[in-house]
This record gives structure tokens, C-alpha cells and sequence, in this order.
């Protein structure tokens, strides 16, 4: 059953593809095989890069890895969900009288762990979950089994410039918490209960030096263990509903 669904999300061929994205489907990433040359190509490449659609140049043998079919050098994945726009939900956010409550993925690559966030953002009440268009977690079968059905209920934002999105929210009057193991500050000891865009880092990396440097505030999860850290999707839920508690106390 997984291996039908994953299909039925890949689009292969050039022309096939050209005509999914002027139909308007949202295409979440796109393989072009190394050293593709040709007419139809080019004008292929002005088209993903107009619709700012992101495309990863690989050798053949990964494409033959995912379709025996004639792929022609060409395979996109089809997002099972569209995306929104922040700039255009915001202020609506803002005028049907809510606190905006943000939640900001930098580099969460594993589908059951950005399934698993959009879940328990969904269920605290986050208007909006951010991710990069470049090395994030694609939104396939396995994000909407971890996510039981989430996906389908929170607006999910794809930025092609994720600095210049948080700038937005920092000028739109939100306070950008940053979720650090580098922090001094603990979570529980923070003010979260105003307007709030929360980032969260891969488990790898963490969060960006920029994306640090545009934070109003730098929190932590204290760590009394031998462990030094907690899985990505266990430290979102951990914080974002300290968040709801402070939001619920000041009601």
C-alpha cells in the first residue's frame, strides 16, 4: 500500500512535468539527471526557475533507482497538500483577533519527525508551520501517516528565503524564539504567551547561526540525564505547550 501511494506522488517526463506545474499542482522537488541537454529541457529549467520550484541535479542511476519507466532524464514529486503564503495569512490571523503562534522547521529532514510536529502543532493551536524550500522533510505517505491527518489541517508555508520570512514576522510585531541547546535562559522561565514564532533546528545541526541572530530569545530544555539531547518532534512538543499553558494562565 505505501509503495502505491509513493507512485501515485512522482511525476516523471519533461512534458508531463510542464504540464503538472502549469496546471497548478505544488511540486515539492524536482531530480534532473546530470548533463540532460535538449530543447524541451530548456525550456524546462526557465519554468522551475520562475515558479521557484526547488530541482537537485544527480547522476542517472538515482533516477533509474526510483522508476524503471522512461523518466527522460526528469522526476518530480507532487506535495500531497498546498502551500500558503505567510505574508498573506498573518494579517488575518491578526484581524480575527488571535495571538499569532508560529512554528519555524530549519532543516527537519526525517518525514516521521516532521510528521509527528505537524500533529502536535496542529493540536496546540499553531496558526502556521515554516519550513525552507531546500532540506526540508518532503511531505509524502509516511508525513501523513506520522501526522494522522495533521497536514491536511494546518497551513504549511514553504519559503524560498526563510531569513527574509522571520525578518516579516519580527517587523509584523512576533517575537522570534530560538530553541537551543546553547541558550542560558530555560524554557519554562521564558514569556510566551504574546505573539510568538518559535524555530526549531535539526537534531544534526541545530538551528542556523542567521537564524539565531535574528532571535529575540534563545531557550533551552534542561537536560538532567547522560543524554545530551531530545528527538526533534519530543523538544517541539515539549515547548509548544509550555507556550499553550502560559497562553491558557493569562486568559
Amino acid at each position: 500500500m505505501r509503495e502505491k501511494e509513493d507512485k501515485q506522488e512522482m511525476v516523471y517526463g519533461i512534458r508531463p512535468l510542464m504540464e503538472a506545474i502549469r496546471a497548478g499542482k505544488e511540486v515539492e522537488k524536482v531530480f534532473v539527471q546530470k548533463g540532460l541537454g535538449g530543447n524541451t529541457f530548456r525550456e524546462l529549467m526557465p519554468l522551475l526557475k520562475e515558479r521557484q520550484i526547488p530541482y537537485q541535479v544527480v547522476p542517472v542511476e538515482k533516477l533509474n533507482r526510483l522508476t524503471r519507466k522512461n523518466h527522460q532524464g526528469v522526476i518530480a514529486f507532487i506535495s500531497p497538500v498546498g502551500f500558503f503564503n505567510i505574508e498573506q495569512l498573518l494579517p488575518g490571523i491578526y484581524e480575527s483577533g488571535r495571538t499569532p503562534f508560529i512554528l519555524i522547521l530549519d532543516k527537519v529532514t526525517d518525514v516521521r519527525n516532521f510528521g509527528a510536529i505537524l500533529r502536535t502543532a496542529e493540536s496546540a493551536g499553531v496558526d502556521a508551520v515554516l519550513i525552507p524550500s531546500k532540506g526540508a522533510a518532503q511531505l509524502n505517505a509516511g508525513t501523513i501517516k506520522s501526522s494522522a491527518g495533521a497536514i491536511y489541517k494546518i497551513p504549511i508555508c514553504r519559503e524560498h528565503n526563510l531569513k527574509e520570512a522571520i525578518l516579516y514576522l519580527k517587523n509584523s510585531g512576533l517575537r522570534i524564539a530560538a530553541v537551543t541547546e546553547k541558550a542560558e535562559k530555560v524554557y519554562f522561565e521564558a514569556g510566551l504567551a504574546g505573539p510568538l514564532a518559535l524555530i526549531m533546528g535539526s537534531e544534526g545541526e541545530g538551528i542556523s547561526p542567521e537564524y539565531l541572530k535574528l532571535s529575540d530569545l534563545r531557550i533551552r530544555i534542561p537536560m538532567l540525564g547522560e543524554i545530551a539531547s531530545l528527538n526533534v518532534s519530543v523538544a517541539t512538543a515539549v515547548v509548544l505547550y509550555e507556550t499553550v499553558r502560559q497562553r491558557l494562565q493569562k486568559q
